[in-house]
């Protein structure tokens, strides 16, 4: 699932929910010829466009400010029946460990970078305009490893009326 992934996660509404991300990297757990460990993305977050509230049951990721405006996240640890709790817990931010309760806000500045375990939901956006994002995580499984806090279309339906210039990562034959 490498290249181009464009998605409103199902809302209809872009420029509101929604994210771009091309992966650059990626491995396979389920193909020994992707023999890779790690993944790494570019993600494009416009200004006050949200990515849903998420955690990943196994991939542990960091997501880095780039460059342009402030990266929001808001962060929750989860709890056995997967639901958001208050408790408190550790991040790394840019290899310092600092206390989280759930619903705090991290704000990164360029430069700037958090790491996330699984079990940390997240949901983040820009402020001070448009922020270019970098992922360098454990392999990303997108059809497996996303818990996303209320059901949603991670990949949503192109209804096409023309041929595709450039096919999405989820368009590629198998």
């Amino acid at each position: 699932m490498l290249g181009w992934d464009l998605t409103d996660f199902g809302s209809g509404d872009f420029q509101q929910t929604g994210l771009l991300l091309f992966t650059i990297r990626n491995g396979n757990f389920n193909n020994p010829a992707y023999k890779k460990s790690y993944a790494e993305k570019i993600m494009i977050v416009r200004e006050k466009q949200i990515t849903p509230t998420h955690f990943h049951w196994n991939k542990m990721e960091d997501i880095i400010n780039r460059g342009g405006g402030e990266l929001w996240i808001q962060v929750w640890k989860a709890n056995k029946q997967e639901e958001k709790t208050d408790d408190s817990f550790t991040i790394q931010i840019d290899g310092v460990t600092r206390t989280f309760r759930g619903g705090d806000i991290v704000k990164l500045t360029p430069g700037e970078s958090i790491c996330l375990e699984p079990y940390i939901y997240h949901e983040f956006w820009a402020e001070k305009g448009m922020t270019l994002v970098g992922e360098v995580s454990m392999v990303n499984d997108d059809n497996n490893d996303n818990r996303f806090y209320k059901p949603l279309g991670r990949f949503p339906a192109i209804e096409e009326d023309q041929k595709p210039i450039h096919l999405l990562c989820n368009e590629y034959p198998v």
